[in-house]
Formats: structure tokens, sequence, C-alpha cells
């Protein structure tokens, strides 16, 4: 399945609290992916935490579009990637 990185834009920042509820939002929001076949493998966030940056599985870049819509969540730049590794030489 390809992977993406996919670019979100939070303006008043993304706020997820490191309780229940947090846990909780992010396993609906990968219970939500999964009705398109989309796997959240992991986010990166700016300092700000105005930027996120995540790697998804998916079978096409709409899927992962609807899958933010269901969850409510922005979605800027999607773009195809693949894993350079600097250790995959030695």
């Amino acid at each position: 399945m390809p992977r993406y990185m996919v670019e979100r834009t939070f303006p008043t920042g993304l706020h997820i609290p490191c309780n229940d509820d947090g846990a909780s939002a992010c396993l609906n929001v990968v219970g939500q992916n999964a009705t398109d076949a989309v796997n959240w493998v992991q986010s990166f966030v700016s300092a700000d935490k105005q930027k996120t940056f995540c790697i998804y599985d998916a079978p096409t870049p709409d899927a992962i579009r609807t899958a933010g819509e269901r969850n409510g969540l922005p979605v800027g730049p999607i773009t195809e990637v693949r894993v350079l590794d600097p250790f995959f030489y030695y």
C-alpha cells in the first residue's frame, strides 16, 4: 500500500490532552480511518503545535481526504513518500 505524508495546519494549535480523553480521541481517529483502509502510522508536531506532518498508509490520497473530513481534521498537501534510511548503506 502506498505511504503518504500529510501536512495539516491548526491555526489555534493542536491540543490533545495526555490522559484517557486524549487516548480515546486518537483511537477514535484510528477507528474512523479504518472505514477507508487508511492507517495512521506516525505524526510529527511543530513546536508551536500549529502544523503536523503525518505519515499514513492508504490506498489513495482521496481516501486520506475522506477520512480527514470524517474526523473533522484539516488536510493540506498530500505527498507520496518512500523511506530513506541513512543506515541503509552500512
